[in-house]
Protein backbone atom coordinates (compact mmCIF):
# COMPACT_ATOMS: atom_id res chain seq x y z
CA UNK A 1 0.00 0.00 0.00
CA UNK A 2 1.66 3.07 -1.23
CA UNK A 3 2.23 5.86 1.85
CA UNK A 4 0.06 8.85 2.07
CA UNK A 5 2.35 10.78 3.91
CA UNK A 6 6.38 10.45 3.11
CA UNK A 7 8.84 12.61 4.96
CA UNK A 8 12.33 11.90 3.96
CA UNK A 9 15.41 13.56 5.37
CA UNK A 10 13.17 16.77 6.59
CA UNK A 11 15.11 19.70 8.60
CA UNK A 12 14.59 22.76 9.64
CA UNK A 13 16.49 26.10 10.44
CA UNK A 14 15.37 29.10 12.61
CA UNK A 15 17.19 31.81 12.55
CA UNK A 16 17.08 33.41 16.41
CA UNK A 17 16.03 37.11 16.46
CA UNK A 18 14.09 36.99 12.75
CA UNK A 19 10.78 35.97 11.60
CA UNK A 20 10.96 32.54 9.45
CA UNK A 21 9.87 32.91 5.58
CA UNK A 22 6.34 32.11 5.21
CA UNK A 23 3.45 33.74 2.58
CA UNK A 24 3.38 36.75 2.64
CA UNK A 25 0.71 39.60 2.98
CA UNK A 26 0.47 43.59 1.82
CA UNK A 27 0.72 44.35 5.22
CA UNK A 28 3.64 42.35 5.70
CA UNK A 29 5.86 43.95 2.81
CA UNK A 30 4.71 46.98 4.58
CA UNK A 31 6.22 46.56 7.73
CA UNK A 32 9.26 44.76 6.12
CA UNK A 33 9.66 47.86 4.10
CA UNK A 34 9.80 49.94 7.25
CA UNK A 35 11.91 48.00 9.57
CA UNK A 36 14.83 47.40 6.29
CA UNK A 37 16.77 50.04 7.36
CA UNK A 38 16.70 49.20 10.97
CA UNK A 39 17.44 45.56 10.13
CA UNK A 40 20.36 46.32 8.52
CA UNK A 41 21.80 48.85 10.59
CA UNK A 42 21.59 46.50 13.65
CA UNK A 43 22.81 43.26 11.31
CA UNK A 44 26.25 45.35 10.90
CA UNK A 45 26.60 45.59 14.73
CA UNK A 46 26.36 42.10 15.06
CA UNK A 47 29.19 39.22 14.46
CA UNK A 48 26.98 36.34 13.11
CA UNK A 49 23.17 35.28 13.30
CA UNK A 50 22.54 32.25 15.98
CA UNK A 51 20.78 29.69 14.44
CA UNK A 52 19.30 26.26 16.07
CA UNK A 53 17.70 23.10 14.28
CA UNK A 54 14.06 22.58 14.93
CA UNK A 55 14.56 19.26 12.85
CA UNK A 56 17.17 17.61 11.94
CA UNK A 57 17.09 14.80 9.57
CA UNK A 58 13.21 13.88 10.50
CA UNK A 59 11.99 10.50 8.21
CA UNK A 60 9.14 8.01 8.58
CA UNK A 61 6.01 7.21 6.17
CA UNK A 62 2.19 7.04 7.45
CA UNK A 63 -0.44 4.45 5.29
CA UNK A 64 -3.71 5.31 4.89
CA UNK A 65 -6.10 5.40 7.79
CA UNK A 66 -3.57 4.87 10.73
CA UNK A 67 -3.80 7.22 13.39
CA UNK A 68 -0.53 8.12 15.03
CA UNK A 69 0.08 9.98 18.03
CA UNK A 70 3.46 12.43 17.42
CA UNK A 71 4.98 12.86 21.48
CA UNK A 72 8.20 14.77 23.09
CA UNK A 73 8.96 17.29 25.55
CA UNK A 74 8.55 20.78 24.76
CA UNK A 75 11.04 22.09 22.05
CA UNK A 76 11.52 18.03 20.72
CA UNK A 77 10.20 19.49 17.26
CA UNK A 78 6.77 18.23 17.22
CA UNK A 79 5.06 21.85 16.29
CA UNK A 80 7.68 22.58 13.81
CA UNK A 81 6.88 19.13 11.91
CA UNK A 82 3.01 19.51 12.07
CA UNK A 83 3.76 22.81 10.62
CA UNK A 84 5.85 21.64 8.01
CA UNK A 85 3.13 18.68 7.33
CA UNK A 86 0.06 21.02 7.07
CA UNK A 87 2.46 23.83 4.74
CA UNK A 88 2.27 26.48 6.98
CA UNK A 89 6.47 26.89 6.57
CA UNK A 90 8.83 24.80 4.56
CA UNK A 91 11.77 22.64 5.48
CA UNK A 92 15.32 23.84 5.53
CA UNK A 93 16.55 20.62 3.55
CA UNK A 94 14.44 17.54 2.90
CA UNK A 95 10.80 16.73 1.23
CA UNK A 96 7.87 15.82 2.09
CA UNK A 97 5.04 14.08 -0.03
CA UNK A 98 1.63 13.95 1.01
CA UNK A 99 -1.31 12.36 -1.19
CA UNK A 100 -4.95 13.97 -0.23
CA UNK A 101 -6.44 16.74 1.46
CA UNK A 102 -4.94 18.46 4.68
CA UNK A 103 -7.41 20.12 7.37
CA UNK A 104 -4.97 21.05 10.27
CA UNK A 105 -5.77 22.85 13.55
CA UNK A 106 -2.68 23.75 14.82
CA UNK A 107 -3.65 27.20 16.84
CA UNK A 108 -7.21 28.23 17.78
CA UNK A 109 -8.71 29.92 15.00
CA UNK A 110 -6.25 29.05 12.20
CA UNK A 111 -7.29 29.90 9.06
CA UNK A 112 -10.50 31.65 10.20
CA UNK A 113 -11.15 35.08 8.78
CA UNK A 114 -12.32 37.22 12.17
CA UNK A 115 -14.35 39.49 10.30
CA UNK A 116 -16.29 36.96 8.86
CA UNK A 117 -19.37 34.96 10.83
CA UNK A 118 -18.89 31.37 11.75
CA UNK A 119 -21.23 30.19 9.28
CA UNK A 120 -18.89 32.43 6.36
CA UNK A 121 -16.06 30.49 8.01
CA UNK A 122 -17.36 27.16 7.54
CA UNK A 123 -17.91 27.82 3.90
CA UNK A 124 -14.66 29.07 3.86
CA UNK A 125 -12.37 26.78 5.47
CA UNK A 126 -14.42 23.88 2.86
CA UNK A 127 -13.28 26.08 0.24
CA UNK A 128 -10.08 26.26 0.97
CA UNK A 129 -9.76 22.35 1.04
CA UNK A 130 -11.56 22.29 -2.29
CA UNK A 131 -14.82 21.15 -1.06
CA UNK A 132 -17.80 21.95 -3.35
CA UNK A 133 -20.88 24.17 -1.93
CA UNK A 134 -23.46 21.24 -1.52
CA UNK A 135 -20.49 19.17 -0.04
CA UNK A 136 -20.06 21.70 2.93
CA UNK A 137 -24.33 22.10 3.16
CA UNK A 138 -24.04 18.24 3.47
CA UNK A 139 -22.33 18.47 6.34
CA UNK A 140 -23.07 22.22 8.27
CA UNK A 141 -26.07 20.64 10.86
CA UNK A 142 -23.65 18.53 12.05
CA UNK A 143 -20.65 21.01 12.31
CA UNK A 144 -22.45 23.60 14.25
CA UNK A 145 -24.52 20.99 16.30
CA UNK A 146 -21.04 19.16 17.10
CA UNK A 147 -19.29 23.38 18.15
CA UNK A 148 -22.46 23.85 20.21
CA UNK A 149 -22.84 27.48 18.96
CA UNK A 150 -25.75 27.42 17.20
CA UNK A 151 -26.92 30.58 18.71
CA UNK A 152 -23.83 32.34 17.33
CA UNK A 153 -23.40 30.94 14.13
CA UNK A 154 -23.95 34.19 12.24
CA UNK A 155 -21.72 36.24 14.83
CA UNK A 156 -18.45 37.42 13.47
CA UNK A 157 -16.02 35.25 14.94
CA UNK A 158 -13.65 38.00 16.23
CA UNK A 159 -16.35 38.18 19.36
CA UNK A 160 -15.83 34.18 19.91
CA UNK A 161 -14.28 33.33 23.08
CA UNK A 162 -11.15 31.17 22.91
CA UNK A 163 -13.38 28.08 23.43
CA UNK A 164 -15.76 28.71 20.91
CA UNK A 165 -13.10 29.43 18.51
CA UNK A 166 -11.53 26.15 19.24
CA UNK A 167 -14.69 23.99 18.79
CA UNK A 168 -15.87 25.91 15.85
CA UNK A 169 -12.03 25.06 14.17
CA UNK A 170 -11.79 21.74 15.28
CA UNK A 171 -15.69 20.60 14.08
CA UNK A 172 -14.54 22.39 10.78
CA UNK A 173 -11.13 20.38 11.04
CA UNK A 174 -12.87 16.79 11.47
CA UNK A 175 -15.85 16.82 9.84
CA UNK A 176 -15.32 18.32 5.99
CA UNK A 177 -13.51 14.81 5.40
CA UNK A 178 -9.85 15.87 4.67
CA UNK A 179 -7.80 12.92 3.82
CA UNK A 180 -5.53 13.63 6.03
CA UNK A 181 -6.21 15.37 9.72
CA UNK A 182 -3.63 16.99 11.72
CA UNK A 183 -4.37 18.62 15.01
CA UNK A 184 -1.98 20.00 17.62
CA UNK A 185 -2.24 20.35 21.64
CA UNK A 186 -5.18 22.94 21.06
CA UNK A 187 -7.40 20.42 22.32
CA UNK A 188 -6.08 21.05 26.06
CA UNK A 189 -8.12 24.49 26.08
CA UNK A 190 -11.21 22.62 25.82
CA UNK A 191 -13.04 21.15 28.91
CA UNK A 192 -13.19 17.90 29.42
CA UNK A 193 -16.22 16.91 28.39
CA UNK A 194 -15.00 18.38 24.96
CA UNK A 195 -11.82 16.77 24.99
CA UNK A 196 -13.78 13.53 25.31
CA UNK A 197 -15.95 14.56 22.40
CA UNK A 198 -13.22 15.55 20.16
CA UNK A 199 -10.81 12.18 21.08
CA UNK A 200 -14.15 10.14 19.95
CA UNK A 201 -14.47 12.16 16.49
CA UNK A 202 -10.81 11.36 16.11
CA UNK A 203 -11.13 8.15 16.90
CA UNK A 204 -14.30 7.55 14.11
CA UNK A 205 -12.08 9.61 11.30
CA UNK A 206 -9.61 7.16 11.74
CA UNK A 207 -11.65 3.94 11.63
CA UNK A 208 -13.47 5.49 8.40
CA UNK A 209 -10.01 5.14 6.94
CA UNK A 210 -8.56 8.72 7.23
CA UNK A 211 -4.98 9.54 8.16
CA UNK A 212 -4.78 11.25 11.58
CA UNK A 213 -1.15 12.94 13.10
CA UNK A 214 -2.09 13.41 16.82
CA UNK A 215 0.33 15.69 19.17
CA UNK A 216 -0.04 15.72 22.86
CA UNK A 217 1.17 15.30 25.95
CA UNK A 218 -1.93 13.39 26.96
CA UNK A 219 -0.26 9.44 27.25
CA UNK A 220 -3.53 8.05 27.86
CA UNK A 221 -5.16 10.14 25.10
CA UNK A 222 -2.37 8.97 22.88
CA UNK A 223 -2.26 5.01 23.71
CA UNK A 224 -6.34 5.25 23.84
CA UNK A 225 -6.87 7.04 20.35
CA UNK A 226 -2.99 5.74 18.41
CA UNK A 227 -2.06 2.74 17.66
CA UNK A 228 1.09 3.83 16.73
CA UNK A 229 3.41 6.77 17.96
CA UNK A 230 6.33 8.48 17.63
CA UNK A 231 9.08 9.96 19.63
CA UNK A 232 10.94 13.63 19.28
CA UNK A 233 13.77 14.54 21.23
CA UNK A 234 16.00 17.56 20.35
CA UNK A 235 14.43 17.62 16.83
CA UNK A 236 15.04 13.65 15.88
CA UNK A 237 13.05 10.63 16.26
CA UNK A 238 14.59 8.90 19.04
CA UNK A 239 11.16 6.27 18.40
CA UNK A 240 8.96 4.72 16.16
CA UNK A 241 6.67 1.71 17.28
CA UNK A 242 3.58 1.01 18.75
CA UNK A 243 1.99 3.65 21.23
CA UNK A 244 1.95 2.03 24.72
CA UNK A 245 5.72 1.19 24.24
CA UNK A 246 6.88 4.10 22.66
CA UNK A 247 4.58 6.29 25.36
CA UNK A 248 6.89 3.87 27.81
CA UNK A 249 10.16 4.69 27.00
CA UNK A 250 9.28 8.26 26.98
CA UNK A 251 7.86 8.37 30.42
CA UNK A 252 11.16 5.84 31.80
CA UNK A 253 13.88 8.12 29.89
CA UNK A 254 13.44 10.48 32.13
CA UNK A 255 11.87 12.80 28.74
CA UNK A 256 8.45 13.13 29.71
CA UNK A 257 6.59 13.19 33.11
CA UNK A 258 8.12 12.61 35.91
CA UNK A 259 8.11 12.36 40.07
CA UNK A 260 8.20 15.81 40.06
CA UNK A 261 6.40 19.21 38.44
CA UNK A 262 6.79 22.68 38.79
CA UNK A 263 5.60 25.78 38.07
CA UNK A 264 7.52 28.39 38.98
CA UNK A 265 5.67 31.40 37.94
CA UNK A 266 2.01 31.51 39.11
CA UNK A 267 0.43 33.46 36.27
CA UNK A 268 1.35 30.55 33.66
CA UNK A 269 0.34 27.77 36.00
CA UNK A 270 -2.04 25.67 35.89
CA UNK A 271 -5.36 27.15 37.47
CA UNK A 272 -7.55 30.66 37.23
CA UNK A 273 -8.18 33.21 39.80
CA UNK A 274 -9.69 31.02 42.24
CA UNK A 275 -6.94 28.63 42.42
CA UNK A 276 -3.13 27.86 41.40
CA UNK A 277 -1.23 24.81 41.06
CA UNK A 278 2.44 25.09 42.45
CA UNK A 279 3.46 21.52 42.53
CA UNK A 280 3.04 17.81 42.27
CA UNK A 281 5.27 15.17 43.93
CA UNK A 282 5.36 11.66 44.01
CA UNK A 283 6.82 10.83 47.25
CA UNK A 284 8.20 7.68 49.46
CA UNK A 285 7.02 7.07 53.12
CA UNK A 286 9.87 8.97 53.96
CA UNK A 287 8.91 11.94 52.16
CA UNK A 288 11.30 11.61 49.47
CA UNK A 289 10.63 12.09 45.91
CA UNK A 290 10.46 9.05 43.63
CA UNK A 291 9.41 7.48 40.49
CA UNK A 292 10.43 4.03 41.76
CA UNK A 293 8.09 2.58 44.74
CA UNK A 294 8.16 -1.19 45.85
CA UNK A 295 4.62 -3.15 45.13
CA UNK A 296 4.45 -3.59 48.93
CA UNK A 297 4.65 0.13 50.31
CA UNK A 298 2.73 3.19 50.11
CA UNK A 299 3.38 5.51 47.95
CA UNK A 300 2.07 9.81 48.53
CA UNK A 301 1.39 12.43 46.19
CA UNK A 302 1.32 15.60 46.97
CA UNK A 303 -0.10 18.66 45.60
CA UNK A 304 1.11 22.15 46.26
CA UNK A 305 -1.38 25.03 45.73
CA UNK A 306 -2.14 28.94 46.02
CA UNK A 307 -6.00 29.52 47.06
CA UNK A 308 -6.42 33.39 45.54
CA UNK A 309 -10.25 33.38 46.13
CA UNK A 310 -11.87 32.67 49.48
CA UNK A 311 -14.80 32.02 48.10
CA UNK A 312 -15.29 28.19 47.18
CA UNK A 313 -15.36 24.86 48.66
CA UNK A 314 -12.31 23.16 46.72
CA UNK A 315 -12.30 19.42 45.79
CA UNK A 316 -8.43 18.10 45.02
CA UNK A 317 -8.38 15.07 43.11
CA UNK A 318 -5.98 12.86 41.34
CA UNK A 319 -6.81 10.64 38.39
CA UNK A 320 -4.70 7.49 38.12
CA UNK A 321 -4.10 5.46 34.75
CA UNK A 322 -2.02 2.85 33.43
CA UNK A 323 0.59 3.30 30.53
CA UNK A 324 -2.27 1.54 28.16
CA UNK A 325 -4.58 4.45 28.96
CA UNK A 326 -6.90 2.76 31.10
CA UNK A 327 -7.97 4.58 33.76
CA UNK A 328 -7.77 2.27 37.31
CA UNK A 329 -9.52 4.71 39.88
CA UNK A 330 -10.11 7.98 40.82
CA UNK A 331 -9.67 9.66 44.21
CA UNK A 332 -10.78 13.10 46.09
CA UNK A 333 -10.26 14.67 48.96
CA UNK A 334 -12.96 13.68 51.24
CA UNK A 335 -12.22 15.79 54.49
CA UNK A 336 -15.39 16.40 56.76
CA UNK A 337 -13.96 19.46 57.07
CA UNK A 338 -13.04 20.94 53.87
CA UNK A 339 -15.74 19.12 52.20
CA UNK A 340 -18.24 22.34 53.54
CA UNK A 341 -16.04 25.03 54.07
CA UNK A 342 -14.38 27.54 51.58
CA UNK A 343 -10.39 27.75 52.18
CA UNK A 344 -9.37 30.93 53.27
CA UNK A 345 -6.39 32.88 51.05
CA UNK A 346 -3.17 30.78 51.51
CA UNK A 347 -0.80 28.22 49.99
CA UNK A 348 -1.83 24.46 50.81
CA UNK A 349 -0.49 20.89 50.61
CA UNK A 350 -2.84 18.21 50.39
CA UNK A 351 -1.33 14.93 50.02
CA UNK A 352 -3.02 11.67 49.37
CA UNK A 353 -1.24 8.31 50.31
CA UNK A 354 -1.85 4.78 47.93
CA UNK A 355 -1.59 1.60 50.26
CA UNK A 356 1.15 -0.50 49.68
CA UNK A 357 0.01 -4.25 47.56
CA UNK A 358 -2.66 -1.78 45.70
CA UNK A 359 -1.19 -0.85 42.80
CA UNK A 360 -0.27 -3.34 39.89
CA UNK A 361 3.60 -3.46 38.84
CA UNK A 362 4.13 -1.00 35.52
CA UNK A 363 3.73 2.22 34.77
CA UNK A 364 1.30 4.73 36.76
CA UNK A 365 0.30 7.82 34.98
CA UNK A 366 -1.02 10.59 37.50
CA UNK A 367 -2.92 13.24 36.65
CA UNK A 368 -3.99 16.22 38.96
CA UNK A 369 -7.05 18.62 39.23
CA UNK A 370 -8.83 20.82 41.51
CA UNK A 371 -12.74 20.84 41.43
CA UNK A 372 -16.01 22.70 42.78
CA UNK A 373 -19.24 19.62 43.07
CA UNK A 374 -21.68 22.00 43.29
CA UNK A 375 -21.85 23.36 40.70
CA UNK A 376 -19.46 21.02 38.85
CA UNK A 377 -16.84 23.48 38.20
CA UNK A 378 -12.97 22.10 37.16
CA UNK A 379 -10.55 24.84 37.89
CA UNK A 380 -7.87 22.86 36.64
CA UNK A 381 -6.79 19.58 35.04
CA UNK A 382 -3.04 18.66 34.79
CA UNK A 383 -3.13 15.74 32.72
CA UNK A 384 -0.35 13.25 32.81
CA UNK A 385 1.05 15.90 35.40
CA UNK A 386 3.53 12.92 37.31
CA UNK A 387 4.40 9.64 36.71
CA UNK A 388 6.13 6.43 38.50
CA UNK A 389 7.13 2.69 38.35
CA UNK A 390 5.39 -0.01 40.45
CA UNK A 391 8.05 -2.61 40.80
CA UNK A 392 6.71 -6.10 42.08
CA UNK A 393 8.61 -8.98 44.84
CA UNK A 394 9.69 -12.17 43.87
CA UNK A 395 10.48 -13.22 47.82
CA UNK A 396 6.28 -14.16 47.78
CA UNK A 397 5.66 -12.01 50.34
CA UNK A 398 3.52 -9.65 47.95
CA UNK A 399 0.30 -9.80 46.73
CA UNK A 400 1.41 -12.42 43.80
CA UNK A 401 2.81 -14.72 46.30
CA UNK A 402 5.08 -17.72 44.51
CA UNK A 403 3.83 -17.31 41.13
CA UNK A 404 6.39 -15.93 38.95
CA UNK A 405 4.08 -15.50 35.54
CA UNK A 406 2.23 -12.53 34.60
CA UNK A 407 -0.45 -11.23 35.97
CA UNK A 408 -3.25 -9.27 34.55
CA UNK A 409 -4.86 -6.33 35.85
CA UNK A 410 -4.59 -2.37 36.80
CA UNK A 411 -5.17 -3.24 40.83
CA UNK A 412 -3.11 -6.12 42.70
CA UNK A 413 -4.67 -5.57 46.27
CA UNK A 414 -3.42 -8.14 49.30
CA UNK A 415 -7.00 -9.16 49.98
CA UNK A 416 -7.45 -11.13 53.58
CA UNK A 417 -8.55 -14.94 52.62
CA UNK A 418 -10.37 -17.02 55.47
CA UNK A 419 -10.23 -20.67 54.78
CA UNK A 420 -12.69 -23.08 56.84
CA UNK A 421 -11.38 -26.77 57.71
CA UNK A 422 -13.87 -29.64 59.11
CA UNK A 423 -12.31 -33.02 59.95
CA UNK A 424 -14.17 -35.90 58.06
CA UNK A 425 -15.75 -37.81 60.17
CA UNK A 426 -15.41 -41.58 60.02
Amino acid sequence: MQSIITVENVSKQYRLGTRDASYGTLRDSIVRSIRAPFSKSQSKKGNGVETIWALKDVGFEVKPGEVVGIIGRNGAGKSTLLKILARIVEPTTGNIKLYGRVGSLLEVGTGFHPELSGRENIYLNGAILGMKRAEIERKFDEIVAFAEIEKFIDTPVKHYSSGMYMRLAFAVAAHLEPEILIVDEVLAVGDAGFQKKCLEKMRDVGEHGRTVLFVSHNMSAITRLCKRAILLGDGQVLADGTAHKVASSYLNSGLGTTAVREWQDLEKAPGNDIVRLYAIRVVDEDGQLTDVVDIRKPIGLEMEYAVLNPYHILVPNYHFYTEEGVCAFVAQELDEHWRTTPRPLGRYKSTVWVPGNFLSEGTMIVGAAISTMDPVTIHFHEQDAVAFQVVDSLDGNSSRGDYAGHMPGVVRPMLQWHTEYHVKEN
